[in-house]
């Protein structure tokens, strides 16, 4: 306790801060996704933690494509591994101590030395996505109507700052080994990237010194802002991910989910005894009348809303989508990005560091009216209308985010309540209505087919 000084008090008071700062946002998110219907997701939860091991923590989708996923990999692991340094830095800049885990003797010099390895192979992997966007400019990363000008600056902000984390690293790393060999005392730890470079800052100890205290500075500082920046980026799903793949969909991908009240009411005209359940009522014992579909983000599910916060804004949805590669409207990746604009439009910003997506979208946040809704307001029929249902973007996706149920409930919407299927669809659910079969003909005259091909036997 000797040690602690007014350095260590202006560590505690930051902590404190940023740390604060970051739950009061995921509180505001949180309630933004409580913003959607209720739905329980409780079955095979061991189908699902298995699910999440493999596609969340395993990496699984990312491997469909070797290049980027081996780069995403290096700095997955190193957020990982590295971040467990963060606990030495609480303590020591709480207690004024150095190197407090040091103790453990060897394996911390393995600890130590992994961080250095990996915090160089995430300089080299972001300085790799830094070209991939920039330079050669992929094209799902960088087309598209909903990769406005937020997006692409969100991107290459994360790239940098990871960086310039790394890079403060290891000129604490770098400047602290060269004072400890100065100083003639025992290295604590192993340092395999910096031994390389421990010259590279000079000799004098009061410039070494400056130099530690920068390095650690700079990288606990940038840890804490770019936490609290992480509800402002695509970036969230690093956190938001593994809860995501936890809930997503274990049913067969083609297989739709149905509305309860239609549901019901076809089982009174089936069976004359089955008493359909009560309607779900409200805190004051009102019932609530739910719409047949989604017109507004309210009418979606908690986990739709929850897709919507993990969106990497990767593209592969829009990369494999059937409807947009053939020069449709339809790109699932800005059917997910609308929902989470409309849903913090509607609801409330979390981000600090707001991006002004409104601005970009040439509309300001405004008190919500009947007319500003997700359903035209942002997406538009003739987008919903390229969707094949084919479930490619529900397959391509890394996070578990299920793009194709929240156009469904939306084009449930255009069907349900306001009859506003196109020509060809309305024929077919005529004929449904009066043939019993998508085709214009009459049930009695369904066979004729085989009639006309029947050729009777001359013998």
């Amino acid at each position: 306790m000797d040690n602690i000084g007014i350095e260590n008090i202006i560590f505690l008071i930051v902590a404190v801060v940023g740390i604060g700062l970051f739950v009061w946002q995921i509180r505001k998110i949180r309630k933004n996704v409580l913003m959607g219907r209720d739905m329980v997701i409780a079955d095979n939860p061991k189908e699902r933690i298995n699910q999440t091991l493999l596609v969340a923590f395993g990496q699984q989708k990312m491997f469909k494509r070797m290049v980027p996923a081996v780069l995403h990999l290096f700095v997955y692991v190193g957020f990982i591994v590295i971040n467990i340094e963060v606990l030495e830095i609480l303590i020591d800049g709480i207690f004024g101590t150095h190197r407090v885990l040091g103790f453990v003797g060897v394996l911390y010099s393995g600890l130590t030395a992994l961080n250095e390895i990996l915090a160089a192979l995430v300089i080299f992997a972001c300085a790799a996505f830094l070209w991939r966007r920039n330079v050669m400019k992929l094209p799902r990363l960088a087309s598209g109507v909903e990769m406005r000008a937020w997006p692409e600056l969100d991107a290459n902000i994360i790239l940098v700052t990871e960086i310039v984390l790394m890079l403060a690293l290891f000129a604490f790393n770098i400047a602290d080994l060269r004072q400890v060999q100065l100083a003639g005392e025992e290295v604590v730890g192993a340092y395999p990237i910096s031994q390389l470079f421990v010259n590279v800052f000079g000799g004098n100890p009061t410039t070494l010194l400056v130099i530690e205290k920068v390095g650690w500075w700079v990288h606990i500082l940038g840890i804490l802002a770019f936490m609290n920046y992480l509800p402002s980026s695509k970036h969230f799903h690093i956190i938001m991910a593994f809860p995501n793949v936890y809930y997503a969909k274990l049913l067969p991908k083609g297989k739709f989910t149905t509305n309860p009240a239609i549901t019901n009411e076809i089982k009174a005209m089936l069976d004359p005894s089955y008493q359909p359940p009560a309607p779900e009522t409200d805190a004051d014992g009102n019932p609530i009348i739910q719409r047949f579909g989604a017109k507004d983000v309210e009418d979606l599910t908690w986990k739709q809303i929850m897709d919507s916060y993990t969106c990497t804004e990767c593209g592969r949805c829009t990369a494999v989508c059937p409807g947009n590669i053939t020069g449709k409207l339809l790109s699932p990746r800005k059917v997910v990005m609308d929902t989470r604009d409309r849903v913090e439009e509607k609801g409330e910003r979390p981000a600090i560091f707001a991006p002004n997506h409104y601005k970009e979208l040439g509309v300001d946040r405004v008190p919500v009216t009947e007319e500003k809704t997700l359903l035209r307001g942002y997406v538009t029929p003739e987008e919903l209308w390229a969707c094949t249902t084919c479930n490619a973007c529900v397959e391509a996706c890394p996070v578990g985010i299920d793009q194709l149920s929240t156009i469904m409930d939306l084009r449930r919407f255009l069907v349900l309540e306001e009859s506003a299927a196109p020509a060809s669809l309305n024929a077919m659910f005529t004929n449904i209505e009066n043939n019993g079969a998508p085709w214009a003909f009459s049930p009695a005259d369904r066979f004729n087919w085989a009639d006309e091909l029947y050729v009777p036997s001359k013998s």
